[in-house]
């Protein structure tokens, strides 16, 4: 099948609007509007409401309403996986105008996601839906004359946070898992990147989810996102996103009902390359894509080198090859591969943690600022900044954008410690032959995804993700987001009394 024509003109887009609620779209007279903007060249898109607490209270009460009466969370788990199923289908039906509405909001260029966040999304759903009736509960062996069994339930209405980078993705993380344990779900989208959300909700409806048992609210996260982690109707928050946003979410769940949370934060991620590597060229290709994808901003991004002093010269000249044809566009031309900056507040933020870099030592070795004549976006160079230190603030904080910092080590305990870091723990990457030697980094590096001879996800829905430290706690994808969205209960029966 050909590939069908993805270029478009960005004012003729059809952006939905207001909130979701109740399988329709909402609005209210009494909420202020947000503007957002067109990454590629800051020209305004098109405004959103920020959610007032009337309107938080009433999806909440809608989406419980509809979890008590609709029997989406009673029927048969294989109904919900057929209504689940039809979504997929519609997702991937409309892949074209889907990808071109992720385009004009978020950092996504339009050919990756066409061909890379539709598929995705759609497969993380079908994903879930064919999972929704492989788990239910255990037996316990207990004594003769008992039975004992723990009995998993739906939480009711679970609160989810997506963050601005990958939308359509991340809404399938949350809602997967969610909608195929029974649950109703209030999504609130990033205020940056709302309306491909908005749509995946009008495509729910369609194929059949009950309406109330997926809404979106819009807004900022100190409002909206605040009133979700603390309504008392909401029974769990899933949020994804900064280390410190996760940290307030966390903090408001336990003073507002100790409601569980699943929280996929910031990363620090290094890539580990051993002298043995296997293949020096290929190696260079994951370096470069795993700091440049998507312009930097994600947070299992590889930003931080860690490689042998005897191939550190090799490989760097491999990595900048990689580099220098690196060129930005506006990501509705299909050409487009490299992403702008979200936001001027994100390109000032990086330039202000790359000066402070600078001014304690570093060195910029590669690019450095940004793309000339690109029309009002924020295109960073890629960059490489070496002569850095574990004091360094590129190599401390999460800068989220397109920057790679360069150590180097001469042994492998130096290596390993090196790829160790204080705050953050999401995943790291490691490039040996040694197969014993990459078992024995793998072991020791505190990081919630470890890929050996690879950087960045597969296809594969059945394999988490999910940080340590200050990266998060929980998991998303995999059998752990199906089990973390469902409650258990405890059963004892003694049946010689009965």
């Amino acid at each position: 099948m050909s590939t069908p024509s993805l270029d478009f003109d960005p004012s003729n887009v059809s952006l939905p609007q207001g909130h979701f609620i109740g399988g329709t779209s909402y609005y209210s007279t009494n909420e202020a509007s947000i503007a957002v903007y067109r990454p590629s060249d800051g020209q305004l898109l098109g405004y959103i409401p920020d959610a007032s607490p009337d309107t938080i209270d009433h999806a909440v009460s809608n989406a419980l309403q509809a979890w008590k009466t609709s029997r989406w969370a009673t029927q048969p788990p294989r109904e919900r996986a057929k209504v689940l199923t039809r979504w997929a289908e519609l997702i991937d039906r409309n892949a074209v105008s889907l990808a071109q509405l992720e385009a004009v909001s978020s950092t996504r260029p339009v050919a990756e996601a066409y061909a890379s966040d539709v598929p995705f999304t759609a497969d993380a759903i079908r994903f879930f839906a064919e999972l929704a009736d492989k788990h239910g509960g255990d037996f316990a062996a207990t004594r003769r004359e008992s039975l004992g069994f723990v009995a998993s339930e739906p939480y009711g209405v679970i609160g989810a946070i997506t963050p601005w980078n990958f939308p359509l993705s991340m809404c399938s993380w949350k809602c997967g898992p969610a909608l195929a344990a029974g649950n109703a779900v209030v999504l609130k989208p990033s205020e940056l990147t709302p309306f491909s959300t908005l749509r995946l909700a009008e495509l729910a409806i369609e194929a059949g989810i009950p309406p109330g048992i997926f809404n979106v609210v819009n807004g900022r996260g100190a409002t909206t996102g605040a009133a979700i982690t603390r309504h008392p109707d909401i029974s769990k928050i899933s949020f994804t996103g900064s280390t410190r946003t996760g940290a307030a979410i966390m903090s408001d769940a336990a003073l507002h009902g100790t409601k569980p949370v699943t929280l996929e934060l910031g990363g620090k991620s290094p890539q580990l390359v051993f002298e043995r590597v296997p293949d020096l060229a290929h190696a260079a290709q994951c370096i470069a894509r795993g700091f440049t994808s998507n312009g930097g901003q994600a947070c299992v991004a590889g930003t931080r080198l860690i490689a042998h002093k005897r191939i550190v010269e090799p490989l760097l000249e491999a990595v900048q090859g990689h580099l220098a044809n690196i060129a930005p566009g506006p990501l509705w031309r299909s050409t487009t591969s490299y992403s702008p900056l979200i936001s001027q507040n994100q390109a000032e933020r990086i330039a202000a943690l790359i000066d402070a870099s600078r001014a304690s030592g570093a060195e910029v070795i590669f690019g450095g600022g940004y793309f000339e004549d690109t029309d009002g976006g924020y295109f960073h160079r890629p960059t490489l900044l070496a002569n850095v230190t574990e004091s360094t603030p590129a190599v401390r904080q999460e800068l989220f954008g397109p920057v790679l910092t360069v150590q180097t080590f001469e042994d492998e305990d130096e290596g390993i410690a090196l790829a160790g870091h204080p705050t953050y723990g999401l995943c790291a990457g490691i490039h040996t032959r040694d197969i014993g030697q990459a078992m024995r980094a793998m072991r020791r590096i505190s990081a919630g995804t470890v890929w050996i001879n690879r950087y960045g996800r597969s296809g594969d829905m059945i394999i988490p993700t999910g940080g340590f430290k200050q990266s998060g706690i929980g998991k998303d994808l995999g059998r752990q987001a199906l089990e973390a969205s469902m409650r258990y209960k405890s059963v004892l029966i003694d049946f010689d009394r009965t």
